[in-house]
């Protein structure tokens, strides 16, 4: 953030951190709980770890390429509190804790009294579009977001999102939550790459036009 003060008050131009969302959807838009099946059981759901069949080498390229040149993890409460979980707690020896543990985290709540309990976080305390903005005027690394669909809709009606990369899986649940829920205002998309794995995977990443995005409230 001081950096941001300081190319301001010498007239330079900034450029803004890019924030780049990963989802794993069935055919039918479901984002809840691909990993595990304790993952994510609001409302009774009980499909937990749909996507472990879909996995690929593939699909790690394709994150890989969006981490390039160093990245941080921007996340909703929940997300970042399951990551934390399923990483630090539960496989401290894994070469991906470490990679999680190491990088810079923000996470995203409207109370401003929550603590995050993984080294290397920050809070994000408020209205997530205005401190995402924020950040993103501030930040000189990719934003990657995993999940935290909340956040993820939210940043997108304020085009603060720049990049999709969804991952669709050969798979129908009928029920379980949605990525895009009804009301989201209309997003326009470009494809800019596809990648077809050998489980049946589509990875389909869009860049996002930003400049008629909606101004809604949450």
């Amino acid at each position: 953030m001081a950096a941001m003060g300081r190319c301001l008050r010498h007239g330079a131009k900034t450029e803004m951190a890019r924030i780049v969302a990963v989802e794993h959807l069935t055919l039918d838009g479901v984002f809840q709980a691909p990993a595990r099946a304790d993952e994510d059981m609001r409302n009774g759901f009980t499909h937990g770890g749909w996507g472990a069949p879909g996995s690929d080498p593939k699909m790690q390229e394709v994150i890989g390429r969006a981490m390039a040149g160093g990245w941080s993890l921007l996340a909703g409460r929940t997300t970042y509190e399951d990551l934390h979980e399923a990483w630090a707690v539960r496989q401290p020896a894994n070469a991906m804790t470490a990679a999680l543990t190491g990088a810079q985290k923000f996470v995203a709540s409207h109370d401003a009294g929550y603590q995050p309990g993984w080294e290397n976080s920050t809070l994000l305390a408020g209205e997530a579009g205005q401190t995402v903005r924020a950040l993103k005027q501030g930040h000189d690394k990719a934003l990657i977001m995993f999940g935290s669909g909340k956040l993820l809709r939210a940043l997108m009606r304020r085009g603060l999102v720049d990049e999709l990369v969804l991952m669709v899986h050969p798979l129908v649940l009928g029920d379980g939550f949605r990525l895009f829920e009804p009301g989201q205002p209309p997003s326009t998309m470009k494809l800019s790459s596809h990648v077809a794995t050998a489980t049946g995977v589509a990875i389909l990443t869009y860049a996002l036009d930003t400049r008629d995005a909606a101004e809604r409230p949450e």
